[in-house]
């Protein structure tokens, strides 16, 4: 449990924030941003890849992986959207490369559209952009998660784990899948799963996905061909809102692209983070 550690803390409007940084000051610093149900250890092994080349920044939102979680906490995109901007802000960094993964991507797109938040270029991995969104499963919990939240320890842990798995085409290495789902164990844990479910509203979404269009700097839509959480149709119709955006579908792949076909993600991102914007 100590291959990924998160050293650094900021005190956001959401609760505390844990993230760290690898990797040398570069021309331009790299930001990863995670989804849900997941935090900053599915990006491991590419940061350190990137961080050959760049500084590269990581960070679990509120309410996910080690950062706090607590009763009545605000863990909505809007809120994830708002704590991004500050987060930017306490970094100093105006013009980042910026990496974003399922709910990230809503997180990051927000940001931007909504808070002012500046990138040089935007990489969008299998992200929440494009309603409708959310498996039956999702939804499932949503209208019912007072009801979830009582599920006995065993019988939580066993949902959060099929879940967990079911966002792989090729399966996850059991330590992997140890990993992912350890931060919804417990109480703590077990509320925050459900909390961060109930208040995933696609209002969110539809807030943004008419202004992409607006967007004006370089972007990349990745996305694995297996993805049954989210199907790549909608990375093609999320690539054709966007003016220039290049789709770039991962063979083999299922939603959690890091964990499938990190190899070939990393090959993608560095071959687009590289070019001259």
């Amino acid at each position: 449990m100590s291959d990924w550690q998160l050293s650094e803390t900021f005190c956001s409007t959401s609760g505390d924030v844990r993230w760290g940084s690898l990797g040398h000051s570069g021309q331009y610093p790299v930001v990863l941003l995670h989804g849900t149900p997941f935090s900053s250890y599915v990006w491991r092994a590419i940061a350190r890849a990137l961080a050959r080349r760049y500084q590269v920044f990581v960070w679990d939102m509120p309410g996910y992986g080690v950062s706090e979680k607590s009763t009545g906490q605000d863990v909505s995109l809007a809120a994830q959207g708002r704590v991004f901007t500050e987060l930017l802000a306490h970094w100093g960094l105006e013009e980042p490369l910026v990496v974003a993964h399922d709910f990230g991507g809503a997180v990051s797109l927000r940001a931007h559209l909504l808070h002012g938040a500046r990138y040089r270029a935007l990489a969008l991995v299998d992200p929440v952009a494009l309603a409708p969104w959310g498996s039956p499963f999702f939804r499932l919990v949503g209208k019912h998660s007072e009801v979830f939240e009582q599920l006995p320890p065993a019988l939580h842990h066993a949902l959060v784990r099929e879940y967990v798995t079911s966002a792989s085409s090729p399966g996850l290495h059991p330590a992997v899948l140890n990993r992912l789902i350890e931060p919804w164990l417990g109480g703590l844990g077990q509320a925050a799963f459900y909390r961060q479910i109930a208040q995933a509203d696609q209002l969110y979404t539809d807030e943004v996905q008419d202004r992409y269009g607006e967007i004006g700097f370089p972007t990349l839509v990745c996305w694995g061909e297996d993805d049954t959480w989210i199907p790549v149709a909608k990375g093609r119709e999320l690539a054709a809102r966007i003016p220039g955006a290049r789709l770039e579908p991962i063979a083999g792949a299922g939603h959690l692209v890091q964990e499938d076909a990190p190899a070939e993600l990393t090959a993608a991102l560095i071959a687009f983070l590289q070019q001259p914007s």
